[in-house]
């Protein structure tokens, strides 16, 4: 019986070997799909009687070096993936917005110092209000800063609509349900396209929501309805009474939407059509 391995093709008559390039092997390594009940596991002296070595140590620093080059050729090939720019545009959004809501914080605390009337009740106000105040109103290096902070929301802005309308290019029909920015932000909580179109309804649903999840399990507190997904208006405009069930109807379609999305790679209006229905039906109280 032929048994195909990395360095060559065995059989009970002879050994033919397949070179001693390690891209070379390393494709067809990537070809080899034994089954592990006709498996059967050899010495390397076969590799030796092949003339593919003639020590052990040639035979692991060979080995060694096939093994690097399928590793290289799989990294390259997840980088040439649709998704990972989207992936990083995602990261360094958030990485953003963690950044401006601290400068923010930290500006305003330091302009309260210097002036006790700016109460809570300015700092309540929209960010770009409240910056706009401490320019004014502050001098040297708090200012600078204040005007900083309004140069990084203005990247912050640009760069979400980048992220929506990669995130249209990418995700087509997941981004059609909830909108380019929510279908990017759960790309990114999954880990990828890949990882998300395998991910059920039910882990979509949830997605985001881990904190509330674990203290459900460590503690008896009420388990989370949904996750990244309320943001969209669909769940947090939906009334508290019916929230749970459209959050449960649009996480089913959002696990079809993302396996349509990796597998198909382009918009499916009839599905998109039922989907809208079927959450729109959801969302309407008894």
């Amino acid at each position: 019986m032929l048994q195909r391995y990395w360095f060559g093709d065995v059989d009970e008559q002879e050994c033919r070997a397949a070179g001693t390039d390690p891209a070379a092997l390393a494709e067809r390594a990537a070809t080899l799909r034994t089954g592990m009940e006709s498996y059967v596991p050899i010495d390397w002296e076969v590799a030796r009687d092949c003339g593919v070595v003639r020590t052990r140590e040639e035979y692991v620093d060979l080995l060694r070096s096939v093994c690097t080059a399928l590793a290289r050729k799989k990294i390259a090939q997840s980088y040439q993936g649709r998704d990972v720019e989207l992936l990083q545009m995602v990261r360094m959004l958030d990485e953003l917005d963690n950044v401006i809501n601290l400068l923010q914080e930290r500006a305003a605390e330091w302009y309260q110092v210097t002036n006790p009337s700016f109460s809570r009740k300015y700092r309540s106000l929209p960010a770009r209000k409240m910056l706009g105040i401490i320019r004014k109103g502050a001098r040297g290096g708090l200012s600078d800063a204040a005007e900083e902070i309004e140069r990084l929301a203005g990247t912050r802005s640009r760069l979400m609509r980048e992220v929506s309308a990669r995130a249209d290019e990418v995700m087509p029909n997941t981004s059609a349900l909830i909108g380019g920015l929510v279908a990017a932000r759960l790309l990114s909580r999954a880990g990828g396209l890949s990882a998300l179109a395998r991910m059920p309804g039910s882990t979509i649903q949830v997605l985001g929501s881990e904190r509330a999840l674990f203290s459900h399990l460590r503690g008896g507190t009420p388990p989370p309805k949904h996750g990244i997904i309320f943001q969209h208006r669909r769940v947090h405009n939906a009334p508290r009474e019916v929230r749970g069930r459209v959050a449960r109807v649009l996480a089913a379609k959002l696990a079809i939407a993302a396996r349509l999305d990796y597998y198909r790679g382009e918009a499916v209006p009839e599905f998109l059509k039922d989907a809208q229905v079927r959450i729109d039906e959801a969302g309407v109280t008894a």
